[in-house]
């Protein structure tokens, strides 16, 4: 009996590291959000590519050779599927973080130095003459 509690205390402290409780959360949402992205494909995208095509779904095309059939209509709804999840992860998710940490990149403002309005070389705000052109210049405040 002891080692059936110790087997489940175990357990439990493995399910209670952070990763495992990360990963779970992660399939969840992936889960939800591959539902949404399939129902803007069945809503919205495939009714746009029967317009264009002019058949809402592809599951019914196929072909027979030699008494097989070959149901790749179904292959085709599942490859625009596809395509559709991974542009809406890229453009909702991949592209935003890419913006996002260009701008955590970009250096801060260097508020020690000022350009010289004769050669624009960078001189320190309290300058009174450039170092490069020698021009006389008004300290900054």
């Amino acid at each position: 009996m002891e080692q059936l509690k110790e087997m489940f205390e175990g357990f439990r402290k493995f399910m209670m590291r952070g990763n495992v409780l990360d990963l779970a959360i992660a399939v969840v949402i992936g889960g939800a959000f591959g539902q949404v992205v399939k129902a803007l494909v069945a809503d919205i995208i495939t009714p746009i590519v029967a317009m264009i095509f002019g058949k809402p779904d592809f599951g019914g095309l196929s072909f027979t050779i030699n008494n097989s059939n070959f149901l790749y209509g179904d292959l085709i709804n599942n490859i625009i599927t596809f395509v559709s999840i991974a542009a809406a992860i890229y453009f909702i998710v991949v592209k935003p973080m890419e913006v996002l940490q260009a701008r955590r990149a970009q250096p801060a403002a260097d508020l020690t130095t000022r350009p010289c309005p004769e050669c624009l070389s960078d001189i320190p705000l309290k300058a009174t003459r450039c170092a490069f052109c020698t021009t006389v210049v008004t300290p900054a405040a």
